[in-house]
C-alpha cells in the first residue's frame, strides 16, 4: 500500500485509460440513439409508441439492476473483473440486432446491453473516484461522464449518417461490434484494479458509515435521497427524449441525417459541458448546480412540442444538454462526499439503480401517454415532472453537505 497514492496527477495513466474505456462504453448506447424507433417500425412493423419504447424499458431495468449489483459486488470481486464481464456481455449485442428475426430478440439484446452498461459504466465511475481521492472527485466525474456522453453523441450522429446513406441495418451496428471488441481488449491488457486505493483512503477517511446504505440513499438521508430522486427524473426525461424526440422529428419530415444532428447535440453538449461542470462541482454549491440543472432541463423539454424550426429545436437540444451537464457529475461527486470509501460503491450502485430505472419509468409513462393523448402531451408531462424535481432539490436538500460525524438522517 506504500506505493499507492491518491490523486489525479499521481494516477493519470490509469485514469486516462479509464476515460478512453468509458468512451467506448458510451458509444455502445450511441449506436441505438438516433435510429432505433425507425429501426423498430421499418424492420419489424412496430408502430405503437408503447411497444417501441419497450426496448428502453428493457434496457433501463436491466441496467438499473446491474448497477446495484455492481456496487454490491465491487469490493468482493474487484472492479476490473466486473468491467471485463460487462464487455464480454456487450460483444453479442450488435450481432443480435443485425440478425434479429423478431422484436423479442431485439428486446433480449437490449436487456443484455443494459446489464453490460451497468457493469462497465458503474465500474469505471467507481474506479476513477477510487484513484483521485477527495480533492478532484467532481473533475473526475466530469471527465468520466464527458467521455461517455460525448461518445454517445458522436456515435449517434455517425449511425444517423450511416443509416441515411446505407440503410437502417446492418451497417450502423458494425460500429457496435468494433467498440465492444476494442473496449474488451483495452480492459484485458491494461486496466488495473483499484482496491488498493480504496484501502489507502479508508485509512485516513473519517466519514461516518451509513446504517443501511439502500434506505439512506433512497429515502432517509436528505442529501442522498434528493440526489437519487433527481437522478431518477433526469433519466426519466432522457428515456423520453431517446424514444420520442426522433418520432417528433420524423413526423416533421426531417431525414435521418438531420434527426441525427438534433438528437446528437443534446448528449454532445451534455458530454462536453461536463468538462467544466465537473470541476465546478468541486468549488461551487452542489445544491445550486442540481437545482438549476434540473430546472433548465424541464424548461427546454416544455418548449419542444411548440417548435418545428430546425435551429430552435437544435437550440433546445443544446439547453437540455447544458442542464444535464450541470447535474450529472454533481450527482456522483455529492454521493462520494457524503459516503465513506468502503460504502461508496454500494451507495453509488443504489443511486444508479434508481437513476436508470428512470429510463424504464420514462419509457412507460411517455409511451402510454403518447398512445392515449399524443406525443406532445407526453413531452409536456415529462417536462413538468422535471421541474417538480428541481423544486424538491430546492426545499429538501441541505445547502451544506455533512460528511463527518453527521449524516443528517431524519
Amino acid at each position: 500500500m506504500t506505493n499507492i497514492n491518491l490523486g489525479l496527477k499521481e494516477n493519470w495513466k490509469q485514469f486516462t485509460l479509464l476515460v478512453i474505456v468509458n468512451a467506448f462504453v458510451g458509444g455502445m448506447v450511441g449506436m441505438e440513439r438516433s435510429i432505433f424507433p425507425q429501426f423498430a417500425e421499418v424492420e419489424f412493423g412496430v408502430a405503437s409508441k408503447t411497444a417501441i419504447l419497450t426496448f428502453i424499458t428493457a434496457f433501463g431495468i436491466s441496467k438499473a439492476v446491474a448497477n446495484y449489483y455492481t456496487g454490491k459486488l465491487a469490493n468482493k470481486f474487484g472492479r476490473r473483473n466486473l468491467l471485463l464481464i460487462g464487455w464480454l456481455l456487450a460483444i453479442p449485442v450488435p450481432v443480435m440486432l443485425i440478425f434479429a428475426p423478431s422484436w423479442t430478440i431485439v428486446i433480449l439484446a437490449n436487456i443484455l446491453l443494459g446489464v453490460s452498461q451497468g457493469l462497465t459504466w458503474s465500474s469505471t465511475v467507481v474506479m476513477k473516484i477510487d484513484l483521485v481521492g477527495e480533492k478532484d472527485r467532481g473533475l473526475a466525474m466530469g471527465l468520466n461522464e464527458f467521455a461517455g456522453y460525448f461518445a454517445v453523441g458522436i456515435v449517434a450522429f455517425i449511425t444517423g449518417y450511416v443509416a441515411n446513406s446505407y440503410g437502417i441495418t446492418p451497417y450502423p451496428f458494425y460500429i457496435g461490434i468494433f467498440l465492444s471488441i476494442i473496449g474488451f481488449i483495452l480492459t484485458l491488457l491494461w486496466v488495473k484494479d483499484t482496491r488498493g486505493h480504496v484501502n489507502k483512503e479508508n485509512g485516513i477517511d473519517k466519514t461516518v458509515k451509513l446504517k443501511n446504505i439502500f434506505l439512506e440513499t433512497t429515502f432517509k438521508n436528505k442529501t442522498l435521497s434528493s440526489v437519487t430522486q433527481a437522478g431518477l427524473i433526469n433519466n426519466l426525461n432522457d428515456g423520453m427524449i431517446w424514444g420520442l424526440l426522433p418520432m417528433v422529428l420524423f413526423s416533421l419530415n426531417y431525414d435521418n441525417e438531420n434527426i441525427g444532428i438534433i438528437t446528437a447535440i443534446y448528449p454532445t453538449v451534455w458530454g462536453i459541458g461536463q468538462l467544466f461542470t465537473g470541476k465546478m462541482s468541486d468549488h461551487y454549491s452542489k445544491k445550486g448546480m442540481l437545482f438549476w440543472g434540473m430546472l433548465l432541463q424541464g424548461v427546454a423539454i416544455l418548449f419542444i412540442p411548440f417548435c418545428s424550426n430546425f435551429t430552435v429545436l437544435a437550440g433546445l437540444s443544446a439547453i437540455l444538454g447544458l442542464g444535464t451537464a450541470l447535474v450529472y457529475p454533481t450527482f456522483l461527486a455529492t454521493i462520494s462526499q457524503t459516503t465513506s470509501p468502503q460504502q461508496r460503491a454500494e451507495s453509488i450502485g443504489t443511486f444508479r439503480l434508481w437513476r436508470d430505472l428512470g429510463y424504464a419509468f420514462g419509457a412507460v409513462i411517455s409511451g402510454i401517454t403518447a398512445d392515449f393523448f399524443g406525443v406532445n402531451y407526453a413531452i409536456i408531462l415529462i417536462a413538468l415532472l422535471t421541474i417538480t424535481s428541481s423544486i424538491v432539490i430546492k426545499f429538501r436538500m441541505p445547502s451544506t453537505i455533512k460528511n463527518i460525524n453527521d449524516h443528517e438522517s431524519e
